[in-house]
């Protein structure tokens, strides 16, 4: 019986952040799509299935709230998990990430074991 690969929408607008959980995700055997800019990452949202969102919340074009939010709108996706990784530390932050639907949320800077726990949890082994 054939199983496809997770598939992980990665939306970071930091090159070295996003090359790095590019790195550490295809590691562990996931399928991945990788958007730089909230524009990008709402296209793929609209036209692609995906099993789980890895989202920074500062991002060019639509921010990680706006991103989430239309993601639980979404007729596709509307149910997929999401975890914000952000540098915005304050509670405020984090309470809105979870009002706006997020499932999960991660501190930067995130270590690679952190972040493939948080990836388990919400959708197993690739």
């Amino acid at each position: 019986m054939w199983n496809e690969k997770k598939r992980i929408l990665v939306i970071e607008d930091n090159e070295i952040l996003l090359s790095t959980m590019q790195f550490v995700l295809l590691r562990e055997g996931y399928d991945l799509l990788l958007a730089k800019s909230g524009k990008e990452a709402l296209a793929l949202v609209s036209d692609e299935t995906i099993d789980l969102v890895i989202t920074d919340l500062a991002l060019p074009f639509a921010n990680g709230y706006e991103i989430i939010d239309r993601i639980r709108k979404s007729s596709i996706n509307n149910e997929v998990p999401v975890i914000i990784i952000s540098g915005y530390r304050d509670d405020n932050s984090i309470v809105e990430g979870f009002e706006v639907g997020a499932n999960d949320y991660i501190k930067k800077p995130i270590s690679p074991s952190e972040l493939i726990s948080r990836v388990r949890l919400r959708i197993g082994h690739a």
